[in-house]
């Protein structure tokens, strides 16, 4: 399974799914995708095993994988302090990878019905999630 976590700004909740996958999964393939060399840096130190940074890499690399990863804010056009662009939203929104998406409620949208949790417990549960889903994907094989 090939992963892609996308991130921006810093990279800061990207190398902490990073790191994490990396932990439960070490064989995973994990495509570091940031909005900005930083954010992709951050990742690649975390253990991903190739980074690519800016609006081309994202829109071209978002189908080339099996699921992406990220805040719900790589999703919405000038996400992530106005980093996602229009391409960028559209190219992951549209993409045929499954999207597991972290609710992180900074922008002015609000998920109703999901209750706020620590991003360290919902990168738990993402993780567990990807691992489940790379369990059932080897035993396919």
């Amino acid at each position: 399974m090939r992963v892609a976590v996308i991130d921006g700004q810093g990279g800061g909740i990207g190398r902490h799914i990073v790191e994490q996958l990396r932990k439960r999964i070490p064989n995973l393939e994990i495509l570091a995708l940031g909005t900005n060399a930083l954010a992709t840096g951050a990742m690649l130190r975390a253990g991903a095993t190739e980074g690519a940074s800016g609006e081309s890499a994202i829109c071209f690399n978002v189908n080339r994988v099996d699921l992406i990863v990220g805040s719900i804010a790589i999703m919405m056009v000038n996400g992530l302090l106005g980093e996602v662009t229009a391409p960028m939203a559209a190219a992951i929104s549209t993409s045929t990878a499954d999207k597991l998406l972290l609710p992180i409620q900074r922008e002015n949208v609000q998920i109703v019905g999901v209750p706020k949790a620590p991003l360290p417990h919902q990168v738990e549960a993402l993780v567990s999630d990807i691992e489940r889903r790379s369990t059932q994907d080897a035993s396919s094989i």
